[in-house]
């Protein structure tokens, strides 16, 4: 068992041990013990259904077997984590990606067959969803970054610019989907642009804590739990991302130190948004320690080894 004086990264190989599904013990395994690719594909295969999309809870508050365009969001970004975001597996994931998408080719938070399994409540189930930047843009980022080229691509990128453009007033976890998006997206220059203009907006708007010691003087986005904040890493998980220039150096190592301190004392780190059942909580706390060690370890935290 890691003490407290154990590094970061040794007090949540407990944690993981002691709290993960296998999914995400092999995805720590590969992350920061030298594990292989193939066990991390071998567990997310659990989770694929015969449509080419993925459900079974990978993505812990929409419960149930059905296929999810979160889901399948999910998946694609732990293959893009393991170098095997392409091929015959991309090929099926981009053919449920069509088979879902409304009208103007980009995708519903959540399709309507999530009706009648229990999903969080502040993921709300309709019968005629719309489009959705915070579904969509991740998705194509990730796809465009590697270099995945389908005919479902076209439409969804038009209406990722679209929407962004679109962009006055929005929240955190729209404004990360639209990084993800700005990302990935060939046309650099437009999107160095754009994302100029979503970091000022960041900053008027204070969508980000840039003082962990003054949280309060933060406002937290209608529907969000109390304390859900967002910080400059939550935004620029890796230092070459877009967003990255929406902050100073000062800024970002303050925001740096706060994630680094968050870690529990059971060597995990904690979910900040509603509970709303026993068990997504703890699958979601392995993901969200992976995601706390990969960006410290990517700004250049020691985080032991």
């Amino acid at each position: 068992m890691a003490g407290s004086g154990a590094s970061p990264l040794a007090r949540a190989e407990h944690f993981i041990w002691l709290t993960a599904r296998v999914l995400e013990q092999r995805r720590f395994a590969h992350c920061f013990l030298g594990g292989g690719a193939g066990p991390v594909e071998a567990a997310l295969t659990a989770y694929r259904n015969e449509d080419g999309g993925y459900g079974h809870a990978l993505e812990p508050d929409l419960r149930g077997p059905v296929s999810q365009p979160l889901h399948t969001a999910h998946a694609l970004r732990v293959l893009d984590s393991i170098g095997r975001c392409g091929g015959a597996r991309v090929e099926l994931i981009c053919r449920y990606l069509t088979d879902v998408s409304t009208a103007d080719g980009a995708l519903p938070a959540v399709h309507p067959s999530q009706r009648g399994y229990p999903s969080a409540p502040f993921i709300p189930v309709v019968d005629d969803p719309p489009s959705e930047l915070l579904a969509t843009g991740p998705v194509v980022g990730l796809l465009h970054r590697n270099e995945v080229w389908h005919a479902w691509l076209f439409r969804a990128t038009d209406f990722c610019w679209a929407a962004i453009d679109a962009l006055e007033n929005s929240h955190p976890y729209e404004i990360q989907a639209a990084v993800a998006f700005l990302d990935g997206v060939p046309d650099r220059s437009r999107a160095e642009a754009a994302a100029a203009r979503l970091g000022r907006q960041v900053r008027d708007q204070r969508l980000a804590v840039l003082d962990p010691q003054d949280r309060g003087a933060y406002p937290v986005a209608p529907g969000y739990a109390p304390g859900e904040q967002h910080f400059p890493h939550d935004y620029a998980r890796v230092p070459d991302s877009l967003a990255r220039s929406w902050f100073t150096d000062d800024e970002m190592n303050r925001s740096l130190d706060f994630l680094l301190a968050e870690q529990q004392q059971d060597g995990g780190w904690p979910v900040n948004w509603r509970p709303w059942a026993p068990g997504t909580q703890l699958e979601a706390r392995p993901m969200v320690t992976i995601q706390a060690l990969t960006t410290l370890r990517a700004h250049g935290r020691d985080i032991g080894g």
